[in-house]
Protein backbone atom coordinates (compact mmCIF):
# COMPACT_ATOMS: atom_id res chain seq x y z
CA UNK A 1 0.00 0.00 0.00
CA UNK A 2 1.21 3.49 -0.89
CA UNK A 3 0.05 6.63 0.87
CA UNK A 4 -0.03 10.32 0.05
CA UNK A 5 -0.66 12.90 2.78
CA UNK A 6 -2.27 16.24 2.04
CA UNK A 7 -2.50 19.02 4.62
CA UNK A 8 -5.73 20.86 3.94
CA UNK A 9 -7.77 23.85 5.14
CA UNK A 10 -6.94 26.37 7.89
CA UNK A 11 -6.78 23.61 10.51
CA UNK A 12 -4.09 21.69 8.59
CA UNK A 13 -6.17 18.52 8.53
CA UNK A 14 -4.49 15.39 7.18
CA UNK A 15 -6.26 13.90 4.18
CA UNK A 16 -4.83 10.58 3.01
CA UNK A 17 -4.91 8.84 -0.36
CA UNK A 18 -4.10 5.13 -0.11
CA UNK A 19 -3.65 2.76 -3.06
CA UNK A 20 -1.90 -0.39 -4.18
CA UNK A 21 -0.58 -1.86 -7.43
CA UNK A 22 -4.10 -2.03 -8.88
CA UNK A 23 -4.23 1.80 -8.68
CA UNK A 24 -7.57 1.60 -6.89
CA UNK A 25 -7.53 4.36 -4.30
CA UNK A 26 -9.45 5.34 -1.18
CA UNK A 27 -9.64 8.92 0.05
CA UNK A 28 -9.64 9.24 3.82
CA UNK A 29 -11.08 12.44 5.35
CA UNK A 30 -11.30 14.82 2.36
CA UNK A 31 -10.81 18.12 4.17
CA UNK A 32 -9.78 20.03 1.07
CA UNK A 33 -11.15 23.57 1.03
CA UNK A 34 -11.55 25.59 -2.14
CA UNK A 35 -10.64 24.84 -5.72
CA UNK A 36 -6.88 25.29 -5.29
CA UNK A 37 -6.62 22.56 -2.67
CA UNK A 38 -8.93 20.27 -4.60
CA UNK A 39 -6.87 20.79 -7.74
CA UNK A 40 -3.79 19.56 -5.90
CA UNK A 41 -5.60 16.32 -5.19
CA UNK A 42 -6.93 15.97 -8.72
CA UNK A 43 -3.50 16.60 -10.21
CA UNK A 44 -1.94 13.95 -7.96
CA UNK A 45 -4.60 11.41 -8.88
CA UNK A 46 -4.11 12.08 -12.60
CA UNK A 47 -0.30 12.12 -12.44
CA UNK A 48 -0.22 8.75 -10.67
CA UNK A 49 -2.96 7.11 -12.72
CA UNK A 50 -5.10 6.45 -9.66
CA UNK A 51 -8.73 5.35 -9.65
CA UNK A 52 -10.58 6.64 -6.57
CA UNK A 53 -13.21 4.11 -5.48
CA UNK A 54 -14.32 5.05 -1.94
CA UNK A 55 -14.36 7.88 0.58
CA UNK A 56 -13.71 6.84 4.18
CA UNK A 57 -14.39 9.14 7.14
CA UNK A 58 -12.80 8.68 10.54
CA UNK A 59 -15.48 11.00 11.97
CA UNK A 60 -17.83 13.79 10.95
CA UNK A 61 -16.18 17.01 12.13
CA UNK A 62 -16.18 19.85 9.61
CA UNK A 63 -12.44 20.05 9.01
CA UNK A 64 -12.43 16.44 7.82
CA UNK A 65 -15.34 16.82 5.39
CA UNK A 66 -14.91 20.27 3.82
CA UNK A 67 -14.21 18.65 0.45
CA UNK A 68 -16.60 15.73 0.78
CA UNK A 69 -19.20 16.95 -1.70
CA UNK A 70 -16.64 18.04 -4.31
CA UNK A 71 -14.65 14.80 -4.07
CA UNK A 72 -17.76 12.63 -4.14
CA UNK A 73 -19.13 14.37 -7.22
CA UNK A 74 -15.83 14.45 -9.11
CA UNK A 75 -15.38 10.67 -9.08
CA UNK A 76 -18.96 9.51 -8.32
CA UNK A 77 -17.89 8.04 -4.98
CA UNK A 78 -19.91 6.69 -2.08
CA UNK A 79 -18.89 7.52 1.48
CA UNK A 80 -18.41 5.24 4.51
CA UNK A 81 -19.10 6.72 7.98
CA UNK A 82 -20.13 5.34 11.36
CA UNK A 83 -23.86 6.03 11.82
CA UNK A 84 -23.30 7.58 15.26
CA UNK A 85 -21.61 10.51 13.51
CA UNK A 86 -24.35 11.32 11.01
CA UNK A 87 -25.56 14.12 13.28
CA UNK A 88 -22.06 15.60 13.27
CA UNK A 89 -22.57 16.55 9.62
CA UNK A 90 -25.43 18.92 10.45
CA UNK A 91 -23.39 20.38 13.26
CA UNK A 92 -20.47 20.87 10.90
CA UNK A 93 -22.50 23.15 8.68
CA UNK A 94 -23.22 25.43 11.64
CA UNK A 95 -19.57 25.33 12.77
CA UNK A 96 -18.50 26.48 9.32
CA UNK A 97 -21.00 29.35 9.31
CA UNK A 98 -19.59 30.58 12.60
CA UNK A 99 -16.03 30.39 11.27
CA UNK A 100 -16.82 32.07 7.96
CA UNK A 101 -16.24 28.89 5.97
CA UNK A 102 -18.52 27.37 3.36
CA UNK A 103 -19.49 23.71 3.65
CA UNK A 104 -21.46 22.35 0.73
CA UNK A 105 -24.25 19.99 1.86
CA UNK A 106 -23.47 16.39 0.99
CA UNK A 107 -25.76 14.86 -1.64
CA UNK A 108 -24.00 11.51 -2.13
CA UNK A 109 -24.62 8.03 -0.78
CA UNK A 110 -23.59 6.96 2.73
CA UNK A 111 -22.72 3.46 3.91
CA UNK A 112 -22.51 2.58 7.60
CA UNK A 113 -19.29 1.50 9.26
CA UNK A 114 -19.20 -0.86 12.23
CA UNK A 115 -16.44 -2.17 14.47
CA UNK A 116 -14.65 -5.07 12.82
CA UNK A 117 -15.78 -4.27 9.27
CA UNK A 118 -13.34 -4.85 6.42
CA UNK A 119 -13.06 -2.19 3.73
CA UNK A 120 -11.50 -3.56 0.55
CA UNK A 121 -9.97 -1.80 -2.44
CA UNK A 122 -7.67 -3.39 -4.99
CA UNK A 123 -5.71 -6.07 -3.13
CA UNK A 124 -5.82 -4.10 0.13
CA UNK A 125 -8.04 -4.44 3.20
CA UNK A 126 -8.56 -1.90 5.97
CA UNK A 127 -10.10 -3.10 9.23
CA UNK A 128 -12.46 -0.74 11.03
CA UNK A 129 -11.71 -0.14 14.71
CA UNK A 130 -14.48 1.73 16.51
CA UNK A 131 -12.81 4.24 18.87
CA UNK A 132 -15.52 6.53 20.31
CA UNK A 133 -14.54 9.38 22.57
CA UNK A 134 -13.55 12.28 20.32
CA UNK A 135 -16.95 11.73 18.73
CA UNK A 136 -19.38 8.89 19.30
CA UNK A 137 -18.84 7.58 15.79
CA UNK A 138 -15.08 7.91 15.64
CA UNK A 139 -13.20 5.07 13.95
CA UNK A 140 -9.67 4.15 12.91
CA UNK A 141 -8.66 2.23 9.78
CA UNK A 142 -6.02 -0.48 10.23
CA UNK A 143 -3.98 -2.15 7.51
CA UNK A 144 -2.36 -5.11 9.24
CA UNK A 145 -0.28 -6.22 6.26
CA UNK A 146 1.64 -2.96 6.02
CA UNK A 147 1.36 -2.01 9.68
CA UNK A 148 -0.46 1.29 9.20
CA UNK A 149 -3.22 2.82 11.32
CA UNK A 150 -5.20 5.89 10.25
CA UNK A 151 -6.34 7.32 13.60
CA UNK A 152 -8.27 10.44 12.64
CA UNK A 153 -8.60 12.60 15.76
CA UNK A 154 -8.50 9.69 18.19
CA UNK A 155 -4.71 9.64 18.67
CA UNK A 156 -2.04 12.15 17.67
CA UNK A 157 1.72 12.20 18.01
CA UNK A 158 2.13 13.11 21.67
CA UNK A 159 -1.54 13.87 22.23
CA UNK A 160 -5.13 12.66 21.91
CA UNK A 161 -8.31 14.08 20.42
CA UNK A 162 -10.14 16.80 22.31
CA UNK A 163 -13.35 15.79 24.05
CA UNK A 164 -14.96 19.12 24.88
CA UNK A 165 -17.26 19.22 21.83
CA UNK A 166 -20.69 17.63 21.52
CA UNK A 167 -20.30 13.83 21.60
CA UNK A 168 -16.91 13.93 23.28
CA UNK A 169 -16.10 11.80 26.31
CA UNK A 170 -12.59 11.80 27.78
CA UNK A 171 -12.84 8.55 29.74
CA UNK A 172 -14.38 6.81 26.74
CA UNK A 173 -11.59 8.03 24.46
CA UNK A 174 -8.87 6.79 26.82
CA UNK A 175 -10.63 3.43 27.05
CA UNK A 176 -10.88 3.22 23.24
CA UNK A 177 -7.19 3.91 22.82
CA UNK A 178 -6.16 1.37 25.46
CA UNK A 179 -8.47 -1.37 24.20
CA UNK A 180 -8.22 -0.93 20.43
CA UNK A 181 -4.98 0.87 19.59
CA UNK A 182 -2.25 0.29 22.15
CA UNK A 183 -2.44 -3.53 21.93
CA UNK A 184 -1.35 -3.33 18.28
CA UNK A 185 2.27 -4.05 17.37
CA UNK A 186 4.62 -1.29 18.45
CA UNK A 187 5.97 -0.91 14.93
CA UNK A 188 2.58 0.05 13.50
CA UNK A 189 2.71 3.53 11.97
CA UNK A 190 0.18 6.02 13.31
CA UNK A 191 -1.19 8.42 10.70
CA UNK A 192 -3.34 10.97 12.57
CA UNK A 193 -5.89 13.53 11.46
CA UNK A 194 -3.52 16.41 12.25
CA UNK A 195 0.22 16.75 12.68
CA UNK A 196 3.04 14.32 12.11
CA UNK A 197 3.09 10.53 12.03
CA UNK A 198 4.23 8.37 14.93
CA UNK A 199 4.20 4.72 15.97
CA UNK A 200 2.19 2.68 18.43
CA UNK A 201 5.30 1.84 20.43
CA UNK A 202 6.42 5.45 20.70
CA UNK A 203 3.00 6.66 21.80
CA UNK A 204 2.65 3.78 24.23
CA UNK A 205 5.85 4.77 25.99
CA UNK A 206 5.89 8.58 25.68
CA UNK A 207 2.40 10.00 25.17
CA UNK A 208 1.66 11.99 28.36
CA UNK A 209 -2.09 11.39 28.06
CA UNK A 210 -1.62 7.63 28.09
CA UNK A 211 1.13 7.10 30.61
CA UNK A 212 -0.35 6.25 33.97
CA UNK A 213 -3.84 5.65 32.57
Amino acid sequence: MEIKTFYFNPLRECCYLAWDDTKECVIIDPGNYGEREFQRMKDFVADHGLKPVKILLTHGHFDHILGLEAVSRAWSLDTWLHPADRDQLDGSIEWCRQLGLELRPFTGQFHDLADGDSIAFGHTVLKVLATPGHTQGGVCFYNEQDGVLFTGDTLFAGSIGRTDHVGGDYDQLIESIHKKILPLDGNVTVLPGHGSSSSIGYERSTNPFLNGN
